[in-house]
């Protein structure tokens, strides 16, 4: 039975199709048949108590810069789709959390994936601090007593916003950093939320790795060395991608988180892990497929809508 398949992503015309993880998604549900209509978050309105979207019939293809054709704009019910992806990337910010508002109002009758109020309930670098003995030294505040004490005992750290994606301001902070003042005044003034403030792991230069789970099992992994002269392992920031296998304390991790994600509802998420250390659990829009896919690695995609096309009866 084909579904009819919404994606609530950011605009389509701007995304690199090599590694994006929504246009696997999105490849996959067309080989399959289903119906893809396409809308940005900024299209959603709530009439009453019924969730509206104005929304595009979309076909992909693999080519890039001639990826997506879009068909005539059409008002509708967000209630008419069978399955929402909520694709759009992060800054995780109040319009971000007004949107899983929305979706609750026709999930689960309308699958949304993931589900939209443990996404709004599993900031990234929140949702990992339900498991704090996977965790390094991790505290989250902003609150410059609290990372001075911190730093003191852990000596080099890492500090990086609550809310923050694709490795954008992160920092490594020595014992002595002269730069480390400025660095707290930049943080005050740019971000009004707490900051993360973690020990700094030396097996980073040896990759941090991406572990995909699909409804609470383990899938697939890629792992992203960073650049020499860089801290940050994001393939948007450099990282480069390598095969992977998973360790002793890599399955041990999975095994642990597995069945919260999926009494949550989380069907797709992307854990990242530093040596033998969880360092953050990724629900809002999860990357690695096509990277994973591309080394040899599993065909995620069509895991994941395994999975939809069962709850959907399909």
């Amino acid at each position: 039975m084909a579904l009819r398949v919404a994606v609530q992503m950011d605009p389509i015309e701007r995304i690199n199709i090599a590694g994006d993880s929504t246009f696997a998604l999105l490849l996959e549900a067309q080989a399959r048949g289903h119906e893809l209509h396409y809308y940005t978050p900024d299209r959603l309105a709530l009439v009453g108590d019924t969730p509206f979207v104005r929304s595009e019939p979309l076909q992909v293809r693999d080519e890039a810069g001639a990826h997506y054709t879009l068909g005539e704009s059409r008002r509708g019910k967000l209630s008419e789709f069978d399955v929402i992806l909520l694709r759009q990337d992060p800054p995780f910010d109040l319009a971000y959390i007004t949107t899983t508002h929305l979706l609750e109002r026709v999930h689960p009758q309308t699958l949304v994936v993931n589900n939209p109020a443990s996404v709004r309930n599993a900031p990234e670098k929140v949702f990992v601090t339900e498991f704090p003995d996977l965790m390094a030294p991790t505290i989250i505040t902003r609150d410059p007593q609290e990372i001075a004490r911190f730093r003191e005992e852990q000596g080099e750290i890492v500090m990086k916003p609550l809310y923050g994606h694709g490795g954008a301001a992160v920092f490594r902070i020595g014992r002595e950093d002269q730069n480390y003042g400025s660095l707290i005044d930049m943080f005050s003034t740019t971000w009004r939320e707490p900051w993360v403030v973690q020990t700094f792991l030396p097996a980073v230069a040896k990759g941090d790795k991406r572990i995909i789970l699909v409804d609470g099992e383990f899938a697939g992994a890629v792992n992203r060395v960073p650049a020499a002269d860089d801290l940050r392992s994001n393939m948007v920031r450099g990282g480069q991608a390598a095969a992977t296998e998973l360790t002793a304390r890599e399955r041990e991790i999975c095994e642990r988180i597995g069945p919260f994600l999926k009494k949550m509802g989380l069907l797709f998420v992307g854990i990242d892990v530093i040596g033998d250390y969880l360092t953050e659990i990724n629900v809002t829009s999860p990357t690695g497929l096509r990277s994973i896919r591309r080394l040899g690695g599993p065909d995620i995609a069509a895991i994941i809508w395994d999975r939809i096309e069962h709850r959907r009866g399909a």
